[in-house]
């Protein structure tokens, strides 16, 4: 019968030995390095690099531009859409055109078109040494609260605190608070104060801008105002009193009451049109035929009010 080959086995050395020279045959069993893995030794061969050319780093830094400005070059172009009511074949509104084509929420590209105009401001008034500039709606979004002459003020602190890379929404935030309280201006509206609506560059207040509004709710920074057609919360920027008496405010009130009773995007287009324009009216009362005109809307629609 076949014997199995032998194994050879490493022998212990005694501890006590301090003989140096090991015997002949512990010596033939010691592994080589080729037959022990961790003894071995790996070549690497080194891979160059190669440097840019003077091409690839200026596409490689229009193709960053272009990722950069993705949510700008959508606000630029929702702005279109909606200024020149391209939706206006499948949709009767901006909002229901941007939900089922894009899948937005109501403000959505609402937000969207602001930050574009924030970021247009920001690459033409802040500093020329300041080359980091938004990436997404959501890091400048705190930049809305301030005045647009502000804005690049707040961002160049956000990126100095960001150590010279693009600050993140909470960075952004903070320098705006910082701002807002080194320049807070009281809130000094009260309520049933008629004021104007100035919309400036506030998308929200798009179809406001002249508009007149009485305030019903007075917060920190912004009125919570009532006009023709629903409430609008609105920033301190963004409204002028128009200084009226007590009396001429309460007769405001009383107008508009009339106009948002009978008010609907269901009537006819000259009708709503009346009805935007006494919406408009900067004077604390309507003429005999204004006043004339509005009795017959409120009639035809069966809303005429008795007083």
């Amino acid at each position: 019968m076949n014997q199995p080959p032998s194994r050879r086995r490493k022998k212990a050395i005694p501890a006590a030995s301090n003989d140096s020279t090991l015997p002949n045959d512990l010596a033939e069993e010691d592994i080589s390095p080729q037959e022990n893995p961790a003894l071995a030794t790996i070549d690497v061969p080194a891979v160059e690099v190669p440097e840019l050319t003077e091409q690839e780093q200026s596409d490689r830094l229009h193709l960053e531009r272009r990722v950069e400005r993705a949510f700008f070059e959508a606000g630029k172009a929702l702005t279109e859409l909606r200024d020149r009511r391209l939706y206006r074949s499948t949709h009767k509104t901006f909002e229901d055109y941007c939900r089922e084509r894009f899948g937005f929420s109501r403000r959505q590209p609402y937000h969207l078109i602001e930050a574009a105009v924030i970021f247009d401001n920001l690459v033409e008034k802040c500093e020329r040494n300041v080359h980091i500039l938004p990436t997404n709606e959501w890091q400048i979004r705190p930049l809305s609260k301030l005045d647009p002459d502000i804005q690049p003020e707040a961002w160049e602190q956000a990126v100095e605190s960001a150590k010279g890379k693009v600050p993140s929404h909470r960075i952004v935030k903070d320098a705006v608070q910082r701002i807002m309280e080194r320049t807070q201006v009281p809130n000094t509206y009260q309520l049933g104060e008629v004021c104007q609506i100035l919309a400036k560059d506030n998308p929200e207040l798009r179809g406001k801008g002249g508009c007149w509004g009485i305030v019903s709710q007075v917060n920190e920074f912004t009125c919570t105002v009532k006009t023709w057609n629903g409430e609008y919360t609105v920033g301190l920027q963004h409204l002028k009193s128009y200084n009226y008496l007590p009396a001429e405010c309460e007769q405001m009130l009383v107008i508009c009451d009339r106009i948002g009773r009978v008010y609907s995007d269901s009537l006819e287009e000259t009708v709503k049109s009346l009805l935007q324009l006494l919406g408009k009216v900067n004077r604390p009362y309507l003429t005999a035929v204004e006043e004339k005109l509005l009795s017959v809307v409120e009639l035809e629609y069966g809303n005429e009010i008795k007083f």
